[in-house]
């Protein structure tokens, strides 16, 4: 009979998540994750695997919260202009509470680890994708109730909305700066606006 697990699988993968997070992924070593998770390093080996194997998890878990947040929004009541900038306010305060400016952890992924992990960008690719998925029906329902001009098609503004996105969370982690950030989103909002 197998023995029951003594840890919380939750706490550990946060603990976990929080320490690639700060480190990334390179510089995080499975003595690391040991210390930070409060299990030895067999233990943790038995349980989630090898470090690769552990970031996979946290990643995986941390992409869920992340569209669950997006899907709550685009899938909310707002209307289409209200919800998109709803989506970057809460990108915007998310970046300027960071007091670790630590960044979003599928960005940091983007940066360190998918360049040279196919597995790892196959989960990038799929989450920008949704992202910009999300944006691009939010904006095709404005064009249709009239609040988002219709002179640049869903699929431009949406794939304008990402590279916006993304480069907020590159700037947030050096300089998380309001006037900054909300500059940058501006002259997005400025493109859409009928009035």
């Amino acid at each position: 009979m197998a023995r029951p697990r003594e840890f919380d699988e939750d706490t550990v993968l946060e603990a976990a998540t929080q320490r690639f997070w700060n480190n990334g992924y390179e510089a995080t070593s499975m003595r690391d994750l040991a210390d930070h998770t409060g299990m030895t390093t067999p233990s943790l080996y038995n349980a989630f695997g090898d470090k690769r194997a552990i970031y996979r998890l946290v990643l995986d878990r941390y992409v869920r919260l992340a569209l669950e947040a997006c899907s709550a929004i685009f899938g909310g009541d707002d209307p289409p202009l209200r919800a998109l900038e709803r989506y970057f306010d809460a990108i915007i305060e998310e970046s300027l509470a960071d007091n670790l400016h630590k960044g979003c952890f599928v960005v940091n992924t983007a940066l360190e680890v998918a360049s040279h992990d196919r597995d790892f960008r196959d989960v990038v690719t799929e989450v920008f994708d949704e992202i910009e998925k999300s944006i691009h029906d939010c904006v095709a329902a404005g064009q249709r109730d009239g609040s988002i001009l219709t002179s640049q098609p869903p699929a431009d503004i949406a794939r304008l909305a990402l590279s916006t996105i993304l480069g907020l969370r590159v700037l947030a982690r050096t300089n998380p700066d309001r006037e900054l950030l909300t500059g940058i989103v501006r002259p997005f909002f400025a493109l859409l606006r009928t009035q």
